[in-house]
């Protein structure tokens, strides 16, 4: 199998280099993005606070496929077995809930870096880089708002906690040698008409203020807009304009989440309009069907198209990839390696695009010429590359991986 792969590959070679793209280089650079992978899809947003209640503010994980991680060690394990099936070196991003309590209760405004020692050594020994996230849902506090809240009482127990939180960040970032990316994500709203929507992105930006106060050196900080929540449909006080302002205001990054916005609206385009104004931006790759759904991300236009963007913008430097969807339908370690897959596979399509040939076509006005040569990308043998990217990251190419994700199911996932 391996000798068809370098085989394809050869000819791949050859056929992009009529094009003028030179496969090489583009191989070198897909092997120096990282993604961001989700640690909640290994238990459906679960986390470990030993709370058992069950999932609020817009977050839903549909599904109940055997197998979900129960502990700490398990989602370890689920993480290992996964990154061992996705070419290239990754980063893993940690919700406050999952951290190290020992089976002790700790309420979210009491978290503190030693709650994530155990990840953090384990991040290290697996060459792994942290990435961080405060948790505002599912707790007795959260209810429809958090940040936003009329009550000042509600707002600093969420403002303590988010402070926390880029504590830990900077603790990870520090430890690894490598800035942790902190996203902010709040679901704040209302699901009827609200009239005081001007007191709530008020109080908002106060906690935000509050938050962002000291800067941390080993902290990338992100706000993430949202369009609405399930149960929160009327309002959303962190909209993609309030946090859009926020983020430029005070040298920030904004999230685009592919899942947080309408419907017919896609992301790739914001990409160079908020680059212009801010210094990094963080993205969470997911597919909605219909609304944010979460679903497994697969190769499809979306993803595609996001892709893309960064490459022509020549962003890559500038924009941390991260994936965030949760589905309980389906084996969860197939899910993450679809998804992680999917989104390598994206890039490598756009990494060798023909763009210096494409943009010479623009700027001469030859849009037929243009359009032709972006047709006729669409079918070179960027697969055949991919499989070999594989390869030489001693990574299972192609479909193989498939089974080895039932081997891992029969012999570790069915016995939990």
């Amino acid at each position: 199998m391996e000798e068809k792969v370098k085989k394809n590959y050869e000819a791949a070679v050859e056929r992009y280099a009529g094009f003028g793209v030179d496969v090489e280089k583009a191989l070198d650079t897909l092997q120096q993005i990282p993604l961001s992978l989700h640690c909640w899809q290994t238990d459906d947003v679960a986390g470990f606070e030993n709370t058992g209640g069950a999932l609020t503010g817009g977050i839903q994980a549909t599904g109940n496929y055997p197998g979900k991680a129960r502990n700490i060690a398990e989602v370890r394990t689920d993480i290992e077995k996964t990154v061992s099936l996705i070419p290239g070196k990754h980063r893993l991003s940690l919700h406050a809930i999952y951290g190290d309590f020992g089976g002790q209760k700790v309420d979210r405004d009491q978290i503190e870096p030693r709650h994530f020692q155990s990840w953090i050594d384990w991040a290290k020994e697996k060459g792994l880089k942290l990435d961080f996230n405060s948790t505002s849902f599912s707790h007795p506090k959260s209810g429809d708002m958090t940040l936003a809240h009329r009550d000042k009482g509600i707002r600093d127990f969420w403002i303590e906690h988010t402070i926390r939180s880029r504590r830990i960040a900077e603790e990870m970032g520090k430890q690894l040698g490598a800035k942790a990316c902190h996203n902010l994500w709040v679901h704040d709203g209302a699901k009827d008409i609200t009239v005081d929507r001007y007191l709530y992105r008020k109080n908002l930006k106060d906690s935000l203020d509050k938050i962002f106060a000291v800067k941390l050196p080993n902290v990338k900080d992100a706000v993430e807009c949202k369009l609405f929540g399930t149960g929160l449909e009327s309002f959303t006080a962190g909209s993609h304009e309030f946090y859009m302002g926020y983020a430029v205001q005070n040298g920030i990054m904004a999230t685009l989440d592919m899942g947080h916005f309408h419907p017919t609206e896609e992301i790739y385009d914001k990409i160079s309009a908020l680059l212009l104004f801010m210094p990094e931006i963080l993205l969470h790759v997911s597919r909605p069907v219909r609304w944010d759904s979460d679903h497994v991300v697969i190769l499809n236009d979306s993803v595609l198209m996001l892709a893309q963007e960064i490459v022509r913008a020549n962003a890559l430097s500038r924009t941390n990839i991260g994936l965030d969807y949760f589905d309980a339908s389906i084996n969860r370690i197939g899910a993450y390696v679809i998804g992680s897959r999917a989104t390598q596979k994206a890039l490598l399509q756009a990494l060798l695009e023909p763009i210096d040939q494409l943009r010479r076509y623009e700027a001469n006005g030859q849009y037929f010429e243009r359009l032709a040569l972006l047709e006729e990308a669409k079918s070179l043998p960027w697969s055949a590359v991919y499989d070999y990217f594989c390869v030489k990251n001693n990574i299972l190419p192609s479909e193989q991986y498939i089974s080895e994700i039932e081997r891992y199911e029969k012999d570790v996932l069915s016995k939990r």
